[in-house]
């Protein structure tokens, strides 16, 4: 997920194993015991517009609020929080976070804007409409992605497990463990809520999945290693840097449309899915 991409991406667990928490006894995933766990179902897409990205954006996190997209980006030292307008043309000032922090991903929750830390154990909480830092929450695990359902916060750390906290103090209300059929999938990263199912990227890989959150359950796949071929790009960032990938879902209701991205891409991507 940081500068250098890890290799051993995909590995599943028997048990659902989380690399950053060792305590997963309270998992609320649906073991559905000895039944036969369905493969989850390809969604397919159709590529709407093409818009440039700051390059140098390492993408944590993307969402739309209020007819602008908002992005976190990472790197310490390098690592902002800042909107674009509904062209996705940069506006207002970009917000730094401070040394030593990496940023991670975010979410809009009641006029709030949540940004997580990678291995610091922060949260920063800022106003969604001035975007002034308003409080710091603590986070026990290392914080990848960030999204929300209507009551609770939900947070990826880097494995199998996603977490359902409380917005206020960031307290643990709920651990799913997310698998397929072969079992628990690790590398869970960029996080978005719609219509009642979690899409997530995983780290390393060109795969968005699309999570039960009720149960953990993988219920559908969507493809996306030649999503920047069909976007008319014509290098792999990851050429140039191993930890180049994607990494950016943002739905915006207003269009039904997801916008893609990556770790320093030069592009966003609007989506349509079949």
């Amino acid at each position: 997920m940081k500068k250098n991409l890890i290799v051993l991406i995909g590995l599943f667990a028997i048990a659902c194993n989380d690399t950053n928490n060792a305590d997963t006894s309270n998992s609320d995933s649906e073991s559905e015991g000895n039944n036969t766990i369905t493969a989850p179902i390809a969604l397919n897409y159709t590529i709407q517009k093409v818009y440039p990205h700051d390059t140098t954006a390492y993408t944590q996190g993307i969402e739309w609020h209020n007819d602008k997209l908002i992005e976190g980006t990472g790197l310490r030292g390098k690592s902002v929080l800042y909107q674009m307008d509904s062209q996705l043309k940069p506006i207002g000032k970009k917000i730094k976070v401070e040394q030593p922090y990496f940023g991670e991903g975010i979410t809009v929750f009641d006029g709030k804007i949540y940004q997580l830390t990678w291995e610091e154990h922060t949260v920063f909480v800022y106003d969604a409409i001035t975007f002034k830092k308003i409080q710091t929450l603590n986070w026990p695990y290392e914080g990848w992605g960030l999204t929300h359902n209507d009551t609770a916060l939900i947070v990826s750390t880097g494995g199998s497990n996603l977490y359902f906290v409380n917005p206020t103090d960031f307290s643990i209300q709920k651990t799913l463990g997310v698998f397929n059929e072969y079992g628990y999938q690790s590398m869970l990263n960029e996080l978005e809520y719609v219509d009642g199912k979690i899409f997530a990227n995983i780290y390393g890989q060109n795969n968005i999945i699309v999570i039960d959150p009720n149960s953990g359950k993988i219920t559908n796949t969507i493809d996306c290693s030649n999503l920047l071929a069909q976007a008319k790009v014509n290098y792999n960032p990851v050429t140039i840097d191993a930890g180049f990938v994607l990494n950016g879902i943002a739905y915006r209701k207003s269009t039904d449309t997801y916008f893609l991205t990556g770790k320093c891409w030069p592009v966003i991507v609007e989506v349509k899915l079949n």
